[in-house]
């Protein structure tokens, strides 16, 4: 079965092709970050606008790429959220009159079962059940998974999300926007142990997250300088990164301990960070469990999870093309695939 995906979530236009026999055979993103860096964060009305300059030529391209048609379609997916409401109905309209043109069936997904399943599409895949740990710009979540549509919330955020936190602390370093990424570059180069940042909830005894305050921490540092030079600024990035990759593995194993599961899947945009990435594999090591990763082009919110996780759920495609998108969506919501 061959299943068109497309994503419109937020600031990236995702749009991609996957085969449940063959797997994954074309995908293409385009990123709006040149746009709303001017802005310092994503203008919802210009989002939207630039989804449908992209969605059809991404299709295109897709089906170029893959050698197939319009025709050989079984299924389109698309995002029907949580995300930009306005940005959410480009994906949901085009997906929906393409469905009526070819009377091909329509799978509306949800975005973050879209980033819990992308590490599926890897080799090795891990095998249900895992401890996922879905860190991104607006989200950061720890889930028992056994199953699709199996999902159990077992912490989350109470206030900033991880990624959240980084660009927010990179805002106020000076780096720009998206500033998450430049501030793990710069973290590379300092030195984690010239400032103290403190561990939010480390010892909360539950699996939720904190990092308002971390970031707050950032800010009073940043005012306690009297020159921030590019040294300075690079230890802070060193030492703010250190502190969540510290909660973040030790909230894992948490996990991992209370559930009994030996398998820890990442999902999310902070999942392609380097240090993170290494400690949870240096974790994982000690503690004799598995970890699995999306590969790096597919952490960033993309076409390809959509249509994966659109084929899963193939058994729930409507061909009633009346559609709404529902910017709020709880994941836990979603029916279970037997």
């Amino acid at each position: 079965m061959l299943v068109l995906g497309i994503e419109s979530s937020c600031d990236e236009t995702g749009v991609a092709l996957y085969h449940s026999e063959r797997g994954l055979l074309a995908h293409r993103i385009h990123s709006q970050i040149a746009m709303h860096t001017e802005y310092g964060g994503v203008v919802p009305e210009l989002a939207s606008r630039d989804h449908i300059r992209r969605v059809l030529p991404l299709t295109e391209a897709c089906l170029a790429e893959a050698g197939v048609t319009l025709q050989d379609l079984n299924a389109i997916a698309y995002t029907a959220g949580p995300g930009l409401a306005g940005a959410l109905l480009v994906g949901a309209s085009v997906a929906n009159a393409l469905g009526f043109a070819l009377q091909k069936p329509v799978i509306e997904v949800h975005h973050l079962e879209g980033h819990l399943l992308s590490p599926l599409l890897a080799e090795p895949r891990p095998a249900f059940p895992f401890i996922a740990l879905l860190v991104s710009g607006g989200h950061t979540q720890l889930m028992a998974v056994r199953g699709i549509g199996q999902y159990e919330l077992l912490g989350e955020t109470v206030d900033d999300a991880a990624g959240e936190a980084f660009d927010k602390s990179a805002k106020l370093l000076g780096l720009g926007y998206p500033g998450g990424p430049a501030l793990s570059k710069l973290a590379d180069r300092g030195d984690a142990t010239r400032f103290k940042l403190p561990r939010p909830m480390l010892h909360s005894g539950d699996l939720d997250f904190s990092f308002s305050g971390l970031k707050t921490a950032v800010l009073n540092l940043v005012k306690q300088q009297a020159a921030l030079d590019e040294t300075t600024t690079a230890d802070i990035c060193a030492a703010f990164q250190e502190a969540i990759v510290e909660v973040l593995v030790k909230k894992c194993l948490a996990a991992l301990k209370q559930t009994g599961m030996q398998r820890l899947v990442i999902a999310g945009g902070v999942g392609a960070n380097r240090q993170l990435r290494a400690g949870l594999n240096d974790a994982a090591q000690r503690r004799r469990y598995e970890v699995f990763y999306p590969p790096l082009e597919l952490c960033t919110d993309n076409g390809a999870m959509i249509a994966f996780a659109g084929a899963m759920r193939l058994k729930f495609a409507e061909p009633d093309y009346s559609y709404n998108v529902r910017p709020r969506w709880d994941l836990a919501s979603l029916p279970s695939v037997a």
